[in-house]
């Protein structure tokens, strides 16, 4: 409805628009004190082709709430019990979206400390001694607005990782603010590329408002674009190898107000899901040929906050209990072992998590000498979070250039 160079003044004001849109840090600081690598010559048998790996996803609307240094998040990470490779959290509304936010006139260290918190929970066996293989490095981290996008991967793993690149499409305010969007990353782990896109689509229990959900979904896939750099590198979401959606979708039920509190309090979750929006768009093939696990655990919206109550009917029916936060996947080689919720009071959601095996192809090459001694020596030794709009690590662009130089 907004003329174009009316939104375009406003725009370029406020912000730098193309990191609301389609933009990714050009001037990436080193996020992680990744030490001088020298990898150890791999044998690969004449048949392998294969590799498994265990990804953990996690997503959770934090309700513009900032968490505080003691905030204890060992339950969604479930890093104690379970052991994975790669851990991509999704986070939205970790700024409260209000107009300052969105406009990007307010700047704050919340991506600081979402990744801290990360950090300390992941390295907890590292840092106790319990094992040396189990230090976790973000490989890379992007906010935009509320949402937040952080992917960690296991130190040993991280010279296998190339090419990653990140998208942003904001798709609220205006049709290209990012109160509403995604944030997405992709990278290479050997031979396999990945695709991890964290959304927020748009709110409303409303008559009609999944259209508006719907709309939005459209214009992420449609939106979203990578860098090829002639190296003939996949620039959409489905063109990566494996993918996985993970958000605050804001798909509701359809169903009065009553019939859905009381299928609730029967633990009913069979009957409910039967109306859910989301996988009536799932059988009518508005995403493609996508997947979910089956649903076993309570809706994880709308609670009041530090509750396990729901919001009350007497305040707003368009707040009845939802699954709002979902985790979508699909690619061959991908299998989901893990589909569940966690329990943190800190917002009116809770979390979602989920576990997947990943198969990786593995190019057979033999024995491979890769000595990055002399490249990681410019990497600087101390770990410091970058800047609130995104940041990578100078470890991707010099290592993986000698590793391809290495290994073609």
């Amino acid at each position: 409805m907004w003329p174009r160079s009316v939104r375009s003044q406003i725009l370029n004001k406020t912000f730098n628009i193309n990191n609301i849109v389609a933009d990714f840090p050009s001037n990436p600081e080193c996020l992680s004190d990744f030490e001088t690598v020298v990898v150890a010559p791999t044998m690969l048998p004449e048949n392998h082709k294969t590799q498994s790996y265990n990804i953990f996803v996690s997503t959770w609307n934090v309700g513009g709430v900032t968490p505080m240094e003691d905030l204890n998040i060992d339950d969604m990470l479930d890093s104690q019990n379970t052991s994975c490779d790669i851990y991509v959290l999704g986070f939205q509304e970790v700024v409260p979206l209000k107009a300052s936010n969105i406009l990007g006139f307010e700047k704050k260290n919340v991506s600081t400390k979402w990744n801290s918190l990360i950090s300390k929970a992941l390295n907890k066996k590292s840092n106790s001694g319990q094992s040396n293989n189990t230090d976790f490095r973000c490989l890379v981290s992007k906010r935009m607005v509320g949402l937040l996008l952080s992917v960690w991967v296991r130190g040993d793993l991280h010279p296998f990782i190339r090419n990653h690149d990140i998208s942003c499409v904001g798709c609220g305010i205006m049709g290209c603010l990012g109160n509403k969007g995604s944030v997405s990353i992709r990278f290479q782990l050997h031979d396999t590329s990945f695709c991890f896109v964290c959304c927020h689509l748009a709110s409303g229990g409303g008559d009609g408002d999944e259209q508006h959900r719907n709309s939005n979904a459209v214009d992420i896939f449609s939106r979203t674009s990578f860098s090829d750099n002639k190296k003939h590198l996949p620039k959409r979401i489905l063109d990566h190898d494996q993918v996985v959606i993970l958000g605050d979708l804001n798909y509701r039920i359809s169903l009065p107000d009553q019939e859905t509190r009381s299928l609730v309090n029967k633990n009913d979750w069979n009957a409910l899901i039967k109306y859910d929006q989301l996988r009536t768009e799932l059988m009518d093939g508005q995403f493609g040929a996508w997947h979910e696990g089956k649903i076993n655990f309570a809706p994880t919206y709308k609670y009041l906050p530090n509750s396990d109550e729901y919001f009350s009917k007497n305040f707003d029916t368009k707040r009845s209990p939802a699954w709002c936060d979902r985790i979508l996947w699909t690619g061959d080689g991908l299998k989901q072992s893990l589909y569940t919720r966690s329990e943190s009071k800190l917002s009116d959601h809770r979390p979602v998590k989920a576990i997947f095996s990943s198969q990786v192809n593995v190019s057979n090459l033999g024995c491979r000498n890769l000595y990055l001694s002399d490249v990681c020596s410019q990497i600087p030794a101390s770990f410091e979070l970058a800047s609130e709009d995104g940041y990578s690590t100078n470890c991707d662009r010099l290592s993986f250039q000698y590793v391809n130089k290495m290994i073609s």
